[in-house]
């Protein structure tokens, strides 16, 4: 894989991951475009900056001038939407944002992506890549596998921006034949997540000897993906994938939230144990498992998702190499090694409190 990738979102946490991983595994030079909001930092991209093959671009894929400019500017082979307002409880708060971005930064991209291509001045195997979430499909009962056949059926301000955007990508194949290419992923973790997600807000709030919230009775399942192998899920979309294809990402790993919370607070005992953890033995608290508090649910949260990714390793040969307790074990190791980068990025508003609470205040 070559030529020149127009990476959106890449200051965030897949989207650096990404990246990386294309720039080790392949010959593409990388164009990262950011807006750089909370969740996205430039020391995501740190340990790349200095790669010739890469350069950084500040803005907002709702910006159709600057993404016009862009495209005509490096010709992309690619481009890849991470871009994306992702943390469901935000959108809970405002919804607005997640329209912006999600939907009209998605349309804006395809726009300037189908001017491109019918102009004429696009490689022939120019690929638009929308990245997108096995949230769009709703809740699964006890049993079933979410399929790229699967109705959409969003239940929240989030998934339902990501539905739309995705519908977009679609329909701009259908009706433009822009060559478009659609992937959607179970729950991703790993180094770089913003810590108001579930796995990296544990870690932080329990080595802070802080309680651990746990919403409901903590039985939500999700898959879990580790972010390495869905970036590397997505080169062989890139590579290989069909135009006008969805391909599904899942990790074949089903966890429910009480699952991970004691899942983490094993591994943590192991590598930060409580007993030597000033932050715990001062408060008299002697395991991390004591640290469980269950709270009040998330409005409208979905209780299971679960993928079927059978089409992209029977199409393309892609599947997960991480075991869970392999990604869980590398995750907790970065954030303990990471913690300045964890105290930098949370030196402004966000605080790890609990969000996704307006109108709900009861």
């Amino acid at each position: 894989m070559s030529g020149t990738y127009i990476v959106t979102g890449a200051a965030g946490f897949i989207g650096s991951n990404f990246a990386k991983l294309a720039l080790e595994k392949t010959d593409a030079r990388i164009i990262a475009l950011d807006k750089l909001t909370y969740a996205g930092n430039l020391a995501n991209l740190a340990e790349i900056s200095g790669n010739p093959a890469f350069e950084f671009v500040k803005g907002d894929i709702t910006d159709g001038n600057l993404v016009r400019k862009l495209i005509k500017e490096w010709a992309p082979s690619a481009v890849i939407n991470f871009a994306a307002e992702s943390h469901v409880d935000r959108s809970i708060d405002s919804p607005v944002s997640f329209l912006q971005t999600n939907v009209t930064g998605t349309f804006t991209l395809l726009e300037a992506a189908r001017e491109y291509f019918s102009s004429g001045a696009a490689p022939s195997d120019f690929r638009f890549l929308q990245v997108s979430t096995d949230e769009v499909y709703g809740s699964l009962g006890a049993s079933g596998y979410f399929t790229e056949t699967t109705p959409y059926s969003p239940n929240s301000p989030y998934s339902a921006s990501k539905a739309s955007a995705d519908h977009f990508a679609g329909a701009y194949f259908a009706t433009y034949g822009l060559p478009v290419l659609i992937t959607n992923c179970s729950n991703n973790y790993g180094p770089f997540q913003f810590p108001e997600k579930l796995i990296p807000l544990m870690i932080l709030k329990a080595l802070e000897g802080e309680a651990l919230p746990i919403y409901g009775d903590g039985s939500n399942i999700r898959d879990w993906l580790y972010v390495e192998d869905h970036c590397s899920g997505i080169l062989e979309v890139i590579k290989a994938g069909v135009p006008g294809e969805k391909y599904n990402l899942g990790g074949n790993c089903e966890k429910s939230n009480i699952e991970i919370v004691n899942a983490l607070c094993e591994v943590l005992e192991e590598l930060k144990p409580a007993s030597g953890n000033p932050a715990m033995t001062g408060k008299g608290i002697s395991r991390y498992l004591d640290l469980k508090s269950f709270v009040k649910d998330r409005p409208g949260h979905d209780h299971r998702y679960a993928i079927d990714a059978s089409r992209v390793k029977n199409d393309l040969g892609w599947c997960p190499v991480h075991k869970f307790s392999q990604g869980l074990r590398k995750t907790v190791a970065w954030y303990l090694d990471n913690l300045d980068w964890c105290r930098d990025i949370s030196s402004g508003k966000y605080r790890m409190e609990r969000l996704g609470l307006k109108g709900d205040e009861d």
